[in-house]
Protein backbone atom coordinates (compact mmCIF):
# COMPACT_ATOMS: atom_id res chain seq x y z
CA UNK A 1 0.00 0.00 0.00
CA UNK A 2 1.34 3.69 -0.74
CA UNK A 3 1.62 5.46 1.91
CA UNK A 4 1.74 9.28 2.41
CA UNK A 5 5.15 10.76 2.36
CA UNK A 6 6.00 12.43 5.84
CA UNK A 7 7.43 15.90 4.48
CA UNK A 8 3.73 16.57 2.65
CA UNK A 9 1.80 15.61 5.50
CA UNK A 10 -0.93 18.26 6.71
CA UNK A 11 -3.94 17.91 9.15
CA UNK A 12 -6.02 18.09 5.26
CA UNK A 13 -3.90 15.06 4.40
CA UNK A 14 -4.91 13.56 7.98
CA UNK A 15 -8.20 14.47 7.99
CA UNK A 16 -9.09 13.13 4.14
CA UNK A 17 -7.32 9.87 5.01
CA UNK A 18 -9.32 9.54 8.68
CA UNK A 19 -12.52 9.83 6.28
CA UNK A 20 -11.22 7.67 3.82
CA UNK A 21 -11.19 5.09 6.08
CA UNK A 22 -13.77 5.67 8.13
CA UNK A 23 -15.80 5.19 5.64
CA UNK A 24 -14.17 2.08 4.34
CA UNK A 25 -13.99 0.38 7.79
CA UNK A 26 -16.64 2.44 9.72
CA UNK A 27 -15.44 4.71 12.41
CA UNK A 28 -16.24 2.43 15.16
CA UNK A 29 -14.35 -0.18 13.24
CA UNK A 30 -11.22 1.80 12.88
CA UNK A 31 -8.41 2.27 15.33
CA UNK A 32 -5.47 4.90 15.93
CA UNK A 33 -3.08 2.34 14.45
CA UNK A 34 -5.26 1.87 10.85
CA UNK A 35 -5.31 6.01 10.76
CA UNK A 36 -1.42 5.58 11.61
CA UNK A 37 -0.21 2.96 8.82
CA UNK A 38 -3.07 4.89 6.26
CA UNK A 39 -1.51 8.47 6.74
CA UNK A 40 2.13 6.66 6.84
CA UNK A 41 2.63 8.75 10.28
CA UNK A 42 3.17 7.58 13.96
CA UNK A 43 0.18 7.53 15.91
CA UNK A 44 2.21 10.17 17.76
CA UNK A 45 2.37 12.62 15.16
CA UNK A 46 -1.07 11.86 14.83
CA UNK A 47 -1.93 13.29 18.65
CA UNK A 48 0.38 15.96 17.87
CA UNK A 49 -2.53 17.30 15.95
CA UNK A 50 -5.53 16.11 17.58
CA UNK A 51 -6.96 14.23 20.72
CA UNK A 52 -7.68 11.42 18.99
CA UNK A 53 -10.10 9.91 16.32
CA UNK A 54 -13.49 11.87 17.57
CA UNK A 55 -11.81 14.64 16.90
CA UNK A 56 -11.14 13.95 13.10
CA UNK A 57 -14.49 12.95 12.48
CA UNK A 58 -15.75 15.92 14.23
CA UNK A 59 -13.60 18.17 11.63
CA UNK A 60 -15.17 15.84 9.38
CA UNK A 61 -18.71 15.77 9.25
CA UNK A 62 -18.24 19.94 10.71
CA UNK A 63 -17.12 20.39 6.84
CA UNK A 64 -20.38 18.68 5.65
CA UNK A 65 -22.38 20.11 8.02
CA UNK A 66 -21.22 23.87 7.25
CA UNK A 67 -21.41 22.71 3.83
CA UNK A 68 -24.95 22.10 4.23
CA UNK A 69 -25.93 24.99 6.35
CA UNK A 70 -24.32 27.08 4.24
CA UNK A 71 -26.85 26.79 1.62
CA UNK A 72 -29.78 27.83 3.67
CA UNK A 73 -27.64 31.29 3.98
CA UNK A 74 -27.49 31.89 0.25
CA UNK A 75 -29.62 34.65 -1.78
CA UNK A 76 -31.54 31.64 -3.48
CA UNK A 77 -32.34 30.01 -0.20
CA UNK A 78 -33.82 33.19 0.90
CA UNK A 79 -35.77 35.03 -1.89
CA UNK A 80 -38.64 34.29 -3.73
CA UNK A 81 -41.44 32.33 -3.51
CA UNK A 82 -41.16 29.43 -1.50
CA UNK A 83 -41.41 26.82 -3.63
CA UNK A 84 -38.01 28.41 -5.70
CA UNK A 85 -36.19 28.39 -2.52
CA UNK A 86 -37.17 25.00 -1.29
CA UNK A 87 -36.22 23.55 -4.98
CA UNK A 88 -32.87 25.90 -4.94
CA UNK A 89 -31.91 24.36 -1.70
CA UNK A 90 -32.44 20.22 -3.12
CA UNK A 91 -30.66 21.13 -6.28
CA UNK A 92 -27.71 22.78 -3.70
CA UNK A 93 -27.72 20.21 -1.15
CA UNK A 94 -27.33 17.48 -3.89
CA UNK A 95 -24.07 19.82 -5.75
CA UNK A 96 -22.64 20.08 -2.05
CA UNK A 97 -23.13 16.26 -1.45
CA UNK A 98 -21.11 15.49 -4.66
CA UNK A 99 -18.34 18.52 -4.65
CA UNK A 100 -17.70 16.62 -0.96
CA UNK A 101 -18.59 13.19 -1.25
CA UNK A 102 -16.52 11.34 1.52
CA UNK A 103 -17.29 13.72 3.90
CA UNK A 104 -21.17 13.89 3.42
CA UNK A 105 -21.19 10.36 3.21
CA UNK A 106 -19.45 9.83 6.47
CA UNK A 107 -22.35 12.39 8.05
CA UNK A 108 -24.85 10.31 6.79
CA UNK A 109 -23.23 7.25 8.33
CA UNK A 110 -23.03 8.30 11.65
CA UNK A 111 -24.87 5.96 14.24
CA UNK A 112 -24.83 8.11 17.52
CA UNK A 113 -22.79 6.24 19.13
CA UNK A 114 -21.06 8.86 20.53
CA UNK A 115 -21.36 12.33 21.70
CA UNK A 116 -20.07 13.65 18.27
CA UNK A 117 -22.43 11.17 16.25
CA UNK A 118 -25.68 12.50 18.16
CA UNK A 119 -24.44 16.08 17.81
CA UNK A 120 -24.19 15.45 13.89
CA UNK A 121 -27.39 13.73 13.90
CA UNK A 122 -29.35 16.35 16.02
CA UNK A 123 -27.54 19.20 13.24
CA UNK A 124 -28.96 16.92 10.28
CA UNK A 125 -32.56 16.85 11.44
CA UNK A 126 -31.75 20.47 12.24
CA UNK A 127 -31.75 20.91 8.63
CA UNK A 128 -34.30 18.46 7.69
CA UNK A 129 -36.48 20.61 9.80
CA UNK A 130 -35.62 23.63 7.65
CA UNK A 131 -36.86 21.99 4.80
CA UNK A 132 -40.03 20.82 6.35
CA UNK A 133 -40.72 24.70 6.90
CA UNK A 134 -40.08 25.52 3.53
CA UNK A 135 -42.45 23.11 2.19
CA UNK A 136 -44.80 23.80 4.09
CA UNK A 137 -44.89 27.25 3.06
CA UNK A 138 -45.03 26.86 -0.68
CA UNK A 139 -47.87 24.58 0.27
CA UNK A 140 -49.40 27.22 2.22
CA UNK A 141 -48.81 29.93 -1.05
CA UNK A 142 -50.41 26.85 -3.25
CA UNK A 143 -47.61 25.84 -4.95
CA UNK A 144 -47.34 22.18 -3.40
CA UNK A 145 -49.87 19.46 -3.46
CA UNK A 146 -52.20 20.20 -0.26
CA UNK A 147 -52.57 16.17 0.33
CA UNK A 148 -49.10 15.35 0.63
CA UNK A 149 -47.82 15.38 4.24
CA UNK A 150 -44.50 17.69 3.98
CA UNK A 151 -42.55 15.92 6.50
CA UNK A 152 -42.81 12.65 4.62
CA UNK A 153 -42.02 14.94 1.46
CA UNK A 154 -39.08 15.71 3.07
CA UNK A 155 -38.25 13.05 4.08
CA UNK A 156 -38.77 10.68 0.94
CA UNK A 157 -37.11 13.52 -0.79
CA UNK A 158 -33.99 13.38 0.97
CA UNK A 159 -34.10 9.45 0.77
CA UNK A 160 -33.16 10.18 -3.10
CA UNK A 161 -30.85 12.71 -1.97
CA UNK A 162 -28.98 10.87 0.46
CA UNK A 163 -28.69 7.17 -1.66
CA UNK A 164 -26.10 9.15 -3.86
CA UNK A 165 -23.56 8.53 -1.39
CA UNK A 166 -24.30 4.51 -2.30
CA UNK A 167 -23.95 4.84 -6.00
CA UNK A 168 -22.82 7.81 -7.22
CA UNK A 169 -19.25 8.66 -8.10
CA UNK A 170 -17.43 11.09 -10.42
CA UNK A 171 -16.31 10.27 -13.82
CA UNK A 172 -13.62 12.49 -14.73
CA UNK A 173 -14.32 12.90 -19.21
CA UNK A 174 -17.52 10.66 -18.22
CA UNK A 175 -20.64 9.47 -16.78
CA UNK A 176 -22.88 12.14 -14.77
CA UNK A 177 -21.98 15.71 -14.06
CA UNK A 178 -23.14 17.27 -9.98
CA UNK A 179 -25.24 19.65 -12.01
CA UNK A 180 -27.20 17.34 -14.40
CA UNK A 181 -27.79 14.77 -11.19
CA UNK A 182 -28.61 17.96 -9.20
CA UNK A 183 -31.10 19.13 -11.93
CA UNK A 184 -32.50 15.06 -12.42
CA UNK A 185 -32.99 15.04 -8.66
CA UNK A 186 -35.08 18.67 -8.87
CA UNK A 187 -37.10 17.35 -11.53
CA UNK A 188 -38.53 14.40 -10.58
CA UNK A 189 -39.13 15.31 -7.26
CA UNK A 190 -40.89 18.78 -8.09
CA UNK A 191 -42.60 17.72 -11.11
CA UNK A 192 -44.73 15.15 -8.84
CA UNK A 193 -45.08 17.89 -5.72
CA UNK A 194 -46.15 21.25 -7.73
CA UNK A 195 -49.87 21.80 -8.35
CA UNK A 196 -50.96 21.26 -11.93
CA UNK A 197 -54.09 23.66 -11.52
CA UNK A 198 -53.55 25.60 -8.82
CA UNK A 199 -56.38 24.12 -6.54
CA UNK A 200 -53.62 22.90 -4.03
CA UNK A 201 -54.09 19.04 -5.41
CA UNK A 202 -51.95 17.01 -8.44
CA UNK A 203 -54.22 14.90 -10.67
CA UNK A 204 -54.93 11.44 -9.77
CA UNK A 205 -54.47 12.45 -6.53
CA UNK A 206 -56.03 8.97 -4.43
CA UNK A 207 -59.11 9.46 -1.94
CA UNK A 208 -58.50 10.50 2.09
CA UNK A 209 -54.54 11.71 1.15
CA UNK A 210 -56.08 15.58 2.16
CA UNK A 211 -56.01 16.83 5.66
CA UNK A 212 -53.65 13.62 7.00
CA UNK A 213 -52.01 15.14 10.20
CA UNK A 214 -48.26 15.50 10.33
CA UNK A 215 -46.79 13.19 12.80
Amino acid sequence: MTTAKRDTYTPETLLTVAVRIFNERGYDGTSMEHLSQAAGISKSSIYHHVAGKEELLRRAVSRALDGLFGILDESGAQRGRAVERVEYVVRRTVQVLVADLPYVTLLLRVRGNTKTERWAMERRREFDHRVVELLRAAAAEGDLRADVDTRLATRLLFGMVNSLVEWYRPHPGGGWEGDQVAETVVRIAFDGLRTVDGSGAGSGAGPGAAGRPAS
